[in-house]
């Protein structure tokens, strides 16, 4: 780490066990120089810190452990190898602690058992039984149990209270009791009772610890999209040098080197395709299946796999400006964030544990002075509520939801800017969707071709690209592309003129050629009565009709238009049949614009709307009280995209434009649209679902800790005295199904049977 400036950084943290730990950090990170805001997720174990003038990272991360928690430090190459090396340490210091818990816990466990039973005989409750049992649970108290004492300093030297007060606090008082009862018995006195609780305190820890192992590992599964991407990309790279092929980090490929791609590796930088032909598997970044063509002047993207052929490509963005670096910051920054949603479980978690503390102070109070319970049961009670309550709940049931979600749309291609975009996306109430390159191709194609008697559709299009291969405009381009895709070659013909808003003309084998408008034709006295029927139903279509004459005569018509792309009528069938209402806004004229809206089945329309009038469009449907998505390229759009409630750009590959929008979809199709709405349904379901459980769990087992079911016999007694070791479970069970609740958005069918 050394002193640089930056806008916004990103801190792995380690040594969190709750929300409060992260509210903590980030209260400490938000007082510290230079920071301009501050944002610690527990989830994903990260501290994202904008900052607003020159800071030395050192003095954040020593801010940090300050408080007692831990920084990864890394270096701008590792490609997160250090963060990776001390989030597996972690995991293996829980599952060694767990293991260590077990292996005294459990014949600790066994000889309670065997002792309340009578099957350990006259020696049950002889003296030795009890430090036999001592010497099994401090193993367990003070080694296993250690991290829950460290932390619960931590936060009691920090003014705030979390998870490990409540867990050391429940523990300490079961084990710290026994040894007590211990002692006295030994002197030959039972003032205090004869019954000890050492293996409920060595069960508590131990069974919370499990739970703690469980929850990393399901934190991790929830945040393996990023992992992923970043396998994504290759190691070395493949140089064409003077010397010739030359096999280099990645680290050291720079704009403009020209690297080689063997069939079945991946391109390993965005470029420019300078040398041969093959399919390119682009899955990986937009998540379309179907392998994508890639020929000289092509772009293409880092990460994805060459599927066969050999390409050179030369260098465009390498390193942190490639898409998939890009992507990955993304996806980073939107699991980094903090939904809306997530401010009411804060305010709780901020208040929870301290509101814990006293209730348990108090349920002791009651069962030992109102009650008359004695002492014995009455710290049981306070044992038991001071272990059920789980801020931890509360803290994950946003963060993992969000991780998963997010992970899940970037496999697809659809890439949220942070939480709040996630959240906006659930319900809106109208989609507007721009026309030019986002409904249709953006580019004209040929549709349809007419031909008069004695020609043929073949024929037609030969004297068409023959005279048109010779033009740069736009609708020329088309009729080759088009001759080209049906196998039609054609000799350039000679004698090429171009005459602006009517159309060219040329001599083919000595004849006199002319392809253009039928303005055109009358002009040059070429009769165009023949074909006109034909014209008619093109034009009607909203079509550019070109008329293609030879020797004077009308041999055929070639109707040419904006495409309209694949998926765009299934897309808004979807959307509309779930309720969404679908408007198209375009700059087209009212004709062209109402035939691509019947093609692909859209009765509302905007049309002739000027580019800095679409944002007034916008809002004026949010002025009906309306939630809007516009849908459009990211670069024209970009008004109607900042007004609209969530703004959606729609884009393919490298030329994607990342910056523009809430959600970026990866694909140029609009079934991505109905997708990404599916998938914030969904996630924030998952999310409502984890708080309501995360609340309920505490509301109502906190009382039934307390004894509030002990009055009614009707009730089982295994709830109406609910014992710390239940307790413990429910507990570890807790955190671990707001986890497991939240990673069910990974199943491939997980959005679609939540939406």
């Amino acid at each position: 780490m050394t002193d640089q400036v930056l806008t916004e950084i990103t801190l792995p943290i380690t040594g969190m066990t709750c929300a409060n730990c992260a509210a903590t950090i980030e209260r400490t990170l938000k007082k510290s120089d230079g920071v301009r805001s501050a944002a610690v997720n527990y989830a994903t174990e990260r501290a994202t810190v904008e900052l607003d003038s020159e800071v030395d990272v050192d003095d954040l991360i020593r801010a940090v452990e300050r408080v007692g928690y831990g920084v990864v430090r890394t270096s701008a190459g590792d490609g997160g190898d250090s963060e990776a090396t001390a989030r597996a340490a972690e995991l293996a210091h829980q599952r060694r602690a767990f293991l260590v818990g077990a292996a005294f816990s459990l014949p600790l466990f066994v000889l309670s058992m065997a002792r309340d039973f009578g099957l350990i005989g006259p020696w049950a409750h002889a003296p030795w039984v009890n430090w036999l049992m001592l010497v099994l649970a401090a193993p367990v108290q003070f080694y296993v149990g250690w991290d829950y004492y460290v932390g619960g300093w931590k936060a009691l030297r920090n003014g705030a209270a979390n998870m490990d007060v409540l867990v050391a606090l429940g523990s300490t008082v079961a084990f710290v009791y026994s040894v007590v009862v211990t002692v006295v018995l030994t002197t030959g006195s039972s003032a205090v009772g004869d019954h000890v609780y050492f293996e409920t305190a060595a069960l508590i820890i131990t069974l919370i610890k499990l739970g703690k192992l469980l929850e990393t590992k399901a934190k991790g599964q929830a945040s393996a999209a990023i992992r992923e991407l970043m396998k994504l990309q290759p190691d070395t790279a493949t140089v064409l040098r003077d010397s010739g092929e030359v096999l280099v980090p990645l680290s050291e490929v720079v704009v403009g080197d020209v690297v080689l791609v063997r069939p079945g590796e991946r391109i390993p930088v965005d470029g420019v395709v300078t040398e041969g032909h093959s399919a390119v598997d682009e899955s990986m970044l937009t998540g379309e299946s179907m392998p994508v063509e890639r020929s000289p002047g092509d772009e293409v993207a880092g990460a994805t796999i060459n599927a066969h052929g050999v390409l050179r490509v030369r260098a465009t963005q390498v390193g942190a400006d490639t898409a998939l670096a890009r992507i990955v910051h993304m996806v980073e920054q939107a699991q980094g964030s903090k939904a809306p949603i997530q401010r009411l479980a804060d305010r709780v978690a901020s208040w929870f544990v301290p509101i814990v503390l006293v209730l348990a102070v108090i349920t002791f109070l009651v069962w030992w002075l109102v009650v008359g319970a004695g002492f014995t049961p009455a710290i049981i009670r306070l044992v038991a509520v001071l272990v059920i309550a789980c801020p931890c709940a509360l803290g994950l049931a946003t963060p993992t939801a969000v991780m998963v979600g997010t992970g899940r749309g970037a496999a697809r291609g659809i890439l949220f800017r942070n939480s709040e975009a996630l959240e906006s996306s659930e319900d809106v109430d109208v989609v507007v969707l721009d026309k030019t390159g986002t409904v249709t191709a953006g580019a004209p194609v040929v549709r349809e071709i007419a031909f008069a008697t004695g020609s043929s559709e073949a024929v037609v299009l030969t004297i068409a690209a023959a005279v048109e291969i010779n033009s740069e405009h736009p609708l020329a381009r088309a009729v080759v592309a088009g001759a080209r895709d049906r196998g039609i070659s054609a000799e350039p013909a000679s004698g090429f003129s171009a005459t602006p808003g009517r159309g060219v003309s040329a001599e083919r084998a000595g004849q006199p050629v002319l392809v253009g408008s039928r303005r055109m034709m009358e002009e040059q006295g070429v009769d165009p009565s023949g074909l006109t029927d034909a014209a008619t139903t093109m034009e009607a279509r909203a079509w550019t009709v070109l008329w293609v004459a030879e020797a004077g005569v009308v041999v055929g018509l070639v109707g040419v238009a904006d495409e309209v792309k694949e998926g765009s009528a299934e897309a808004v069938r979807s959307l509309r049949g779930r309720g969404v209402r679908v408007v198209m806004l375009t700059g087209d004229n009212r004709t062209v614009a109402d035939a691509v809206a019947r093609e692909v089945g859209i009765d509302e329309v905007m049309a002739e709307v000027l580019p800095d009038q679409k944002a007034a469009a916008v809002s004026s449907l949010q002025a009906e009280g309306l939630r809007v998505a516009m849908v459009g390229d990211g670069i024209n759009d970009a008004p109607a995209l900042a007004q609209a409630d969530v703004g959606v750009a729609l884009g393919t590959g490298t030329d994607v434009a990342i910056e523009a929008a809430d959600v970026t979809l990866m694909r140029g199709d609009l079934r991505s649209v109905p997708e990404a709405l599916a998938l914030s349904k969904a996630t924030m379901r998952t999310i409502r679902q984890n708080l309501v459980w995360a609340f309920a769990y505490n509301v109502v087992l906190i009382p039934v800790a307390a004894g509030v079911l002990y009055p009614l016999d009707w009730v089982p007694d295994m709830l109406r005295s609910l014992h710390p070791i239940l307790a413990a479970v429910a507990m570890a069970a807790s955190s671990v199904s707001v986890v497991a609740n939240s990673l069910r958005l990974r199943a491939p069918s997980g959005v679609e049977r939540l939406a």
